[in-house]
């Protein structure tokens, strides 16, 4: 198998037979995957902060920003045949990292942000694993699809996506 490695502030995409997707240290950032079932697509985004206006520029990658990464991941998806019709969406990270007592949450905003740029494009998330206090790592497997997640020391789980809008499970 071929393990395509997604650093912080980097978006993938394959449509290579038996290619996995992954990214590690999912803290407050946020790594979403999407899928197209039919053309075995599959794209992973690895992002930083919720919006280019709050970093240093928007030109400079905009792989770390959801507002500029996400449609970057979408592109390289369809660029491979992937359709958006088709798309499963998935995505874990988001914890709460500093202090309980820190006035910016980067996780909870980093889950606002990708909410908006999905909801600007007419999309939606279909399964997650964000929030709590846990660091998180996650992979794609390109031909089945398969998202697996674990979190913090605890042994992998599957996310498994449910075609309605917010519904999440673990297996």
């Amino acid at each position: 198998m071929e393990l395509i490695l997604v650093g912080i502030g980097d978006c993938r995409a394959s449509r290579t037979e038996q290619a996995r997707l992954i990214t590690y240290a999912l803290g407050s950032c946020i790594g979403m995957t999407v899928w197209d079932p039919v053309v075995k697509v599959g794209g992973l985004l690895h992002y930083l902060l919720p919006d280019s206006n709050l970093g240093s520029g928007r030109g400079s990658n905009p792989a770390l920003y959801a507002d500029t990464g996400i449609p970057m991941l979408l592109r390289k998806c369809f660029e491979l045949g992937a359709c958006r019709e088709r798309l499963i969406i998935r995505a874990a990270g988001g914890a709460r990292i500093l202090s309980p007592m820190t006035q910016f949450d980067v996780g909870n905003q980093n889950q606002a942000g990708m909410r908006k740029s999905l909801r600007e494009l007419g999309l939606a998330v279909q399964a997650s694993a964000t929030g709590g206090t846990e660091c998180r790592t996650i992979s794609l497997d390109v031909t089945s699809g398969v998202m697996r997640i674990r979190e913090g020391g605890a042994p992998w789980k599957e996310l498994t996506a449910s075609r309605r809008v917010g519904l999440s499970a673990t297996r």
